[in-house]
Parts: structure tokens; C-alpha cells; sequence
């Protein structure tokens, strides 16, 4: 038996309103705001959480000097159709040139790394 269960996956950022609007848009749900933090419900997926982190520096990709904290892998069925849309909604291409691989990295508007994967 497990001891917890995933309440929610945090990120540190810059706005956590604007963050969660980019990830409302990339997932679905609505973002819900109580002071420095908010919250998205995304539909059928663990519950994503965004906070203000005063002084926040983005990860880098890939930097064997700098850790990307994490990265979330996110599940497409046709890559160049969901490239094009996180790209209008202010995503950034970090890793995106091999174009035979099921999977592309980008960065979201605060910095930090997501992967599209058709896996």
C-alpha cells in the first residue's frame, strides 16, 4: 500500500496566473487563484499548481551545469498539429530539430522544460 498519493505537481514562476492561463490552454481546466498560488484541475491528469518564487531563475536545457529541476512529458497524438499551437501560445523550441523522434522538448513561458510525445 502507498503512503501519499500526488496532490498536485508545484511550479515556481515569475506570474502564476499567466502560467497557469498557458497551461489552462495546453490542458484544459481553470485556473482558480488564492493569493501567490494558483490551482488547475486538468482534466483526467494530475492537478498542476503554480507559485510566486521572488528571484525565480528558469532551468536551463540542457545544461550539465545547471539542473532543469524537472520537465513534464505531455501526450499528443500528432506532434507538428500540438507544436504549432503551444508554440501561438508562447511556448519557446528547446529541442525540436530531429523531427523522426516521437518526442520535442520546449519551454514554457516561464522557462521551464515540457516535452510533447507521441508515444
Amino acid at each position: 500500500m502507498s503512503v501519499a498519493k500526488v496532490g498536485a505537481v508545484v511550479l515556481d514562476c515569475p506570474d502564476p496566473m499567466a502560467l497557469a492561463r498557458f497551461y489552462a490552454e495546453v490542458l484544459g481546466g481553470t485556473p482558480q487563484q488564492e493569493e501567490d498560488w494558483v490551482d488547475l484541475e486538468v482534466p483526467g491528469g494530475p492537478a498542476l499548481a503554480f507559485q510566486a518564487a521572488p528571484g525565480y531563475v528558469p532551468p536551463q536545457w540542457p545544461s550539465p551545469e545547471h539542473s532543469q529541476q524537472f520537465h513534464l512529458d505531455l501526450t499528443v497524438e500528432d506532434l507538428d498539429t500540438a507544436e504549432k499551437q503551444v508554440l501561438a501560445l508562447g511556448a519557446k523550441p528547446l529541442e525540436t530539430e530531429d523531427r523522426s523522434r516521437t518526442w520535442r522538448v520546449y519551454a514554457d513561458p516561464a522557462g521551464h522544460p515540457f516535452c510533447l510525445c507521441a508515444c
